[in-house]
């Protein structure tokens, strides 16, 4: 029998390969995803595409509708999505209050029940829009906190917490999604909703460039493309 791993699933580029190394790795991969009141469910549309193309056979989908309180251009309508590029010194409207840490308690929870030792987490702490809960301290303060909070904490072996791609750069985890055969063109990562990304949206810029960068541009946005793409 596989051991189990928890594997938490946006829907987009990088949740979607750590799922894939999860299942390289050899683990029976669970898929948890999260309705937390984003403006869209474009991404978890594309988190059952993925988990139901890597052959994950159970699938949560939880909600946990933080965005009720605001503080977040992903769950206030009336605030304004940045399309001004990057801004690598500050934390951009997109940032969710206390989204990853909710995530991770509600994972902590799973993966205690279904006997899971591990869990595996999409963040990355190098080409990122500047949340603080993508960054390795973040995670090493959560690991401990696995191991006070829970009956199997207490008893040795608390769920561990793996980033597979949190020092990885974006064209790296694209190059990584190839080799482990993630269908990349079905992952959404724009932090709008529509048929199409929008090419403009912080998430856009990262993915794109990445894209670009690793050498399938036709899977990029044609703003990307535009924006990104080698002269000549």
């Amino acid at each position: 029998m596989k051991p189990r791993a928890v594997v938490l699933l946006s829907g987009g580029l990088d949740s979607a390969t750590s799922a894939a190394q999860a299942i390289a790795d050899g683990y029976e991969a669970i898929a948890l995803s999260f309705r937390y009141g984003q403006r869209h469910e474009r991404e978890l549309e594309a988190a059952n595409t993925i988990a139901q193309h890597l052959g994950m056979e159970k699938h949560y989908t939880v909600d946990v509708p933080i965005g009720q309180w605001g503080g977040s251009s992903l769950t206030e309508a009336n605030q304004e999505i940045p399309t001004e590029g990057v801004n690598p010194n500050a934390i951009p409207s997109t940032y969710v209050p206390g989204r990853n840490t909710v995530f991770i308690a509600i994972a902590l929870s799973l993966a205690e029940a279904v006997a899971a030792e591990t869990i595996y987490l999409g963040i990355n702490a190098i080409d990122y829009s500047g949340y603080p809960d993508c960054r390795p301290e973040y995670l090493e303060a959560m690991q401990k906190v696995a191991g006070l909070s829970s009956k199997v904490g207490v008893e040795g072996k608390p769920p561990k917490l793996v980033a597979p791609l949190v020092r990885d750069s974006k064209a790296d985890i694209v190059r990584r999604a190839l080799q482990l055969g993630v269908p990349i063109a079905e992952t959404w990562s724009c932090y709008q909703g529509g048929e199409q990304p929008c090419g403009v949206c912080d998430s856009c810029r990262l993915r794109d460039r990445a894209l670009i960068e690793a050498g399938v541009e036709e899977l990029a946005t044609p703003t990307g493309r535009q924006l990104y793409a080698e002269p000549g």
